[in-house]
């Protein structure tokens, strides 16, 4: 059987990585820096595992010796600020497989200033410029959007109406100034081999909180798919992403950025008909992949489950009750 170390448990896209890993057979293993947890609990006691938190030193080392002391043969990260530090030791981590696009395909994900340029060729991009000068004095119209290079969520965007707002803000590379897409917003869950598209699902975000589709329906648009398509083409995506693109002014979807890891909304795809856990477990494994995978049209909202547990079962953790800063 295979054993799968799943760390980020507590996000709503760790939980339905584990349910589905567990649902198809695989020997899960459960992860968190916090105690509470709750995909701790959706594991045998004896697969679950305390880490430190994705920005410690001590991270990576932590994954490591859990992979030797539990014999791990696929680590799953379901967490940004985890990506990069995993990747960048993936040989360290050899036999076991992490599932996780490269390094470099995380590097341009995770800057969206880098996406914007090497997407820019082939998918539809938005006029994408820094906070400096050079960028002010662009051809805009207005309002523009303006946000941090990096960073998950709405944190830090914001639009500017006119000129005179744009020109009073300080320069700073580590913000960009880009085109507004007025439209409607879409997530496309994709997964890909080498650049090569495996599945597309396009899904709206009827309802969002903090950062997080709660409500929301596939729908099949080829055009979405193309462009995600294009997307996960240009980056060399090998593995799983959340490309989110946004209609123009002419009603055209266009790249807003790519998630390179499983959505919160995950459940919503594997319920229309492409379980990516276990596509991307396939893909970790060398087995050989579907193409032009269907799904069906269908809707979600999310509600709040409990699980309930004897109190002497709850893992005591430092990292409790963390903050976004402790991610």
């Amino acid at each position: 059987m295979t054993r799968v170390l799943v760390t980020g448990a507590g996000g709503a896209a760790g939980v339905a990585v584990i349910r589905s890993l567990v649902a198809h057979g695989a020997d899960v293993f459960a992860a968190d820096m916090d105690g509470w947890a709750a995909g701790l609990y959706l594991v045998p006691a004896e697969r679950r595992r305390l880490v430190q938190p994705g920005r410690s030193p001590e991270f990576v080392d932590g994954v490591l010796s859990i992979v030797r002391e539990d014999d791990i043969d696929v680590v799953f990260s379901t967490v940004d600020v985890e990506l990069e530090p995993l990747a960048a030791r993936r040989a360290e981590l050899a036999p076991t497989v992490l599932a996780a696009p490269s390094l470099s395909t995380l590097a341009t994900c995770l800057d969206k200033l880098t996406l914007a340029e090497a997407c820019a060729g082939s998918a539809r991009v938005p006029t994408t410029m820094i906070l400096d000068a050079t960028g002010k004095a662009a051809d805009w119209t207005f309002p523009v959007i303006i946000k941090p290079r990096r960073g998950a969520g709405s944190r830090g965007v914001h639009l500017v109406a006119d000129r005179a707002g744009l020109e009073a803000m300080p320069d700073d590379e580590a913000i960009i100034i880009q085109a507004n897409l007025p439209g409607e917003e879409y997530s496309v869950d994709v997964i890909a081999s080498g650049g090569t598209l495996v599945a597309a699902v396009p899904r709206t975000r009827a309802r969002v909180d903090s950062g997080v589709s709660i409500a929301g329906q596939t729908v099949r648009d080829p055009e979405l798919q193309r462009q995600a398509g294009l997307v996960a083409a240009a980056i060399g995506l090998d593995g799983v992403a959340n490309v989110q693109l946004r209609r123009d002014v002419d009603g055209l979807p266009a790249l807003l950025e790519v998630n390179p890891r499983f959505p919160g909304a995950l459940p919503l795809t594997i319920a229309a008909g492409v379980d990516l856990p276990v596509l991307a477990l396939d893909l970790a494994l060398g087995e050989e992949l579907p193409s032009g995978l269907d799904f069906r049209e269908i809707a979600t909202v999310r509600f709040l489950e409990d699980l309930i547990l004897d109190p002497a079962e709850v893992l005591v953790s430092e990292h409790a009750a963390h903050g976004p800063e402790d991610e």
